[in-house]
């Protein structure tokens, strides 16, 4: 960012932090929550227990400087400072209770973190600084070099130096830190380690802006809902995906292991244990301050469940208003239907395009069959060299049913009626069964056709060779048409 005019001016306009330090109250409102949230490290206070923190704290101010100095009471200068015109503190109620709590913003733990830096410090270290850059230079180098003959080649000299390290510890020459080292270092971890804290609060707030946000758009969608959730959960996992993100994970990760946790109490018990530790005085808090990062790293995981907790309750409030709209129309027409009932309106009233629902029953369907595959065998076919006779197929009998439609008229014309058998004694069949076969073709589609099924006819032909064929058939009786 840089730091022109323009930007400086904007954020001392509306930067929480600038605000906070040119604030008129300032020093009451500095001193007040670095001593209550900073000192003991805690995260957020009740507003009881807060009220009475700082009713004490006003009290012995106005002892000192007088009865007008701080004329409003805690309950009204905690309400104040909640404003988001201030946004120093952060006001909100936890799951499960009714009770008001507060937070300090990010904003005003890097104002604290400012207003700690301004005081003269007894000792500067600068050489634990230049090794963790080189540490940090080392790890950056190596953590991206690709050619394994480079990095085997570092290894190699690390073990080195390793060994020499161990062959003077034998030779009797152990090289200590000096008082002035084990300063420089403990400072050092004291900068990094309320930073940490710090860092967390950002996170989480980072967290509760994007909550805020999804809020925001949810009240103000009018599309599909699948594209609103792809959109909500795309930019959640950007942020989880982000650097800051990533790097939160790592760590959660790191700090959730047992083993580094018993790591980190062995190692701070040592350390606050020396001598030259124990005459800076250090905090007892100390001792449990990866605790401390524990604590604050789940509060930022609860704060992201939640996150996801709510956008879930979001979206069902938003289902159940969306389902109350349509029982508000149908209730709606139901109202406007009973008012117009005494006085219809002249005309079509509505039009339904179906007056009852089809119904398809789940039996009426088909059963499924598999489909038939024919099974095609692998076989060559060989020329045929049966001796067959053709002639039968160039011997086909041809009934001329206009021959046989003259007959029956000619019959009828004498009488008004008469059975097939009738008619076929009068034109004996040439063409044995075919022909009567047409002839039975041809009375189906006769006009005036009855059939009497009680009473059976014999109709007989002869064949070409001689022999004679005899069809029972019920009586056919065909009428004339006029």
């Amino acid at each position: 960012m840089a730091l022109d005019y323009a930007t400086l001016e904007l954020l001392r306009q509306n930067h929480p932090a600038w605000r906070l330090l040119r604030a008129h109250h300032a020093p009451l409102v500095a001193g007040f929550l670095h001593r209550v949230f900073i000192v003991p490290n805690v995260r957020n206070l009740s507003q009881a227990d807060l009220v009475e923190e700082l009713e004490d704290e006003l009290f012995a101010l106005r002892e000192q400087l007088g009865a007008e100095t701080f004329p409003g009471t805690a309950q009204s200068y905690l309400n104040d400072w909640a404003e988001n015109d201030k946004g120093w503190l952060r006001k909100f109620y936890p799951p499960g209770t009714d009770d008001p709590h507060f937070d300090l913003t990010p904003a005003t733990e890097k104002a604290l973190a400012w207003l700690e830096g301004l005081s003269e410090r007894a000792f500067v270290g600068t050489e634990s600084r230049l090794l963790t850059l080189f540490e940090l230079l080392r790890q950056m180098s190596e953590g991206s070099q690709t050619d394994p003959q480079v990095r085997i080649a570092e290894l190699q000299k690390r073990r080195n130096d390793i060994d020499v390290e161990i062959a003077r510890i034998l030779a009797g020459d152990i090289p200590l830190l000096d008082d002035t080292g084990l300063k420089d270092r403990f400072q050092q971890f004291l900068q990094l380690a309320r930073e940490l804290l710090t860092d967390f609060r950002e996170v989480e707030h980072n967290f509760r802006t994007l909550d805020r946000r999804v809020r925001e758009r949810i009240a103000l969608w009018e599309g599909a809902k699948g594209a609103l959730l792809e959109e909500i959960m795309g930019e959640r996992d950007a942020i989880a995906d982000s650097d800051q993100g990533k790097s939160f994970r790592a760590f959660w990760d790191f700090l959730m292991s047992q083993s580094r946790q018993e790591e980190l109490t062995r190692l701070l018990e040592q350390v606050l244990s020396l001598p030259p530790i124990l005459a800076l005085h250090p905090e007892p808090r100390l001792h449990r301050v990866h605790y401390d990062w524990l604590e604050a790293g789940e509060y930022t995981q609860r704060t992201v469940a939640r996150l996801s907790e709510q956008l879930r309750r979001f979206l069902d409030d938003q289902a159940w208003l969306e389902n109350r709209r349509i029982m508000d129309i149908l209730h709606s027409i139901e109202s406007h239907a009973l008012a117009l009932r005494e006085e219809l309106p002249s005309g079509d009233f509505m039009t339904l395009s179906e007056t009852s629902a089809t119904v398809d029953l789940p039996l009426e369907r088909p059963l499924y069959r598999p489909p038939l595959r024919p099974f095609i065998a692998e076989m060559a076919l060989d020329e045929g060299d049966a001796d067959v006779d053709t002639a039968a197929l160039y011997a086909q009998v041809v009934v001329d049913r206009a021959v046989l439609t003259r007959n029956i008229r000619q019959e009828l014309q004498e009488r008004s009626q008469i059975s097939l058998a009738e008619v076929v004694a009068r034109h004996p069949l040439r063409h044995g069964l075919a022909e009567l076969v047409a002839y039975l073709q041809l009375a189906c589609e006769w006009p005036k056709t009855a059939v009497d099924d009680e009473v059976q006819e014999q109709v007989s032909w002869r064949m070409e060779t001689g022999v004679m064929r005899q069809a029972t058939l019920p009586r056919i009786i065909l009428l004339r048409n006029r």
